[in-house]
């Protein structure tokens, strides 16, 4: 049985991270939640498989993943729960919110970005806390009781956006860091092959997720897009896509991708710059 720690964060919980957690729960695997809190959703799922015994198990540990204490908690708590893991996503994303944004600075009315606070809440979020998430899980893939190896690799899938490939100007931060996270997965391709541990991430365009529903800069950019909400992709389709990145479909069309865009109807691969 595999053993996974999922980390996200709450208002993540209605979309692609916990369709991913029920697909690896469905198909056998330990799941440990990253949060700072369940929606009732996630918690329903979480409810679902608590019981200890023979079959695949859920458990959420409180997380702050702008928070390195934090995030190493997480760590150390599905080390406790389960001995080991085999694949860690670091799903937490937020859209460049009106409280942490390039055109709200630091210190302003809205932004919650303290004028000498040297970051941008937004940026532990969307870069950092996968940088060093990823960092955290080569750490215990290499010196776990069932290291990485050729017979049992690992693997680290992040989620990232097609916004990694364009410019909007309405949300710097947002494409910033997400094309500093493609990077990031690109400039980790080696470790594959000398150390056993694939980093791979897939990126979605516009998803039916509370990042788009529920947040209201996103919603400006969606009308302004002119997308009907038909035409959208659900969380259930990238979420099977991100599953392909996982140990759960070693044979996937997607097993030599490093970084699959998946946008509405379209599953392509995203070109490497040199």
């Amino acid at each position: 049985m595999h053993s996974l720690c999922l980390a996200h964060i709450a208002h993540l919980q209605l979309g692609i991270n916990l369709e991913f957690a029920r697909i690896l729960l469905q198909n056998g695997c330990n799941v440990l939640f990253g949060d700072l809190t369940l929606r009732p959703e996630a918690q329903k799922l979480v409810d679902q498989y608590s019981q200890k015994g023979d079959g695949p198990r859920a458990v959420f540990h409180k997380t702050n993943v702008a928070s390195w204490d934090s995030l190493n908690s997480l760590f150390t708590a599905a080390e406790a729960e389960f001995g080991t893991f085999d694949v860690v996503c670091p799903g937490a994303g937020i859209f460049e919110p009106l409280w942490s944004g390039f055109w709200y600075p630091p210190g302003g009315e809205q932004s919650q970005d303290e004028i000498d606070g040297d970051r941008y809440r937004s940026i532990d979020v969307n870069l950092t806390h996968p940088i060093r998430s990823t960092q955290l899980a080569i750490s215990h893939f290499l010196s776990s009781s069932k290291p990485a190896s050729q017979e049992d690799p690992k693997t680290v899938v992040h989620i990232s956006s097609i916004a990694s490939e364009m410019n909007f100007t309405t949300v710097p931060l947002y494409n910033a860091t997400k094309w500093g996270l493609r990077g990031f997965i690109y400039t980790m391709a080696e470790i594959e092959e000398t150390r056993h541990v694939r980093v791979a991430g897939v990126a979605p365009g516009i998803v039916r997720t509370p990042l788009w529903l529920e947040t209201e800069k996103a919603k400006m950019v969606m009308d302004a897009d002119g997308k009907e909400q038909s035409e959208w992709t659900t969380p259930e389709e990238v979420a099977q896509v991100v599953s392909s990145r996982s140990p759960l479909s070693a044979q996937s069309t997607y097993a030599s991708c490093r970084c699959t865009r998946f946008a509405p109807k379209t599953k392509l691969r995203m070109p490497r710059e040199n």
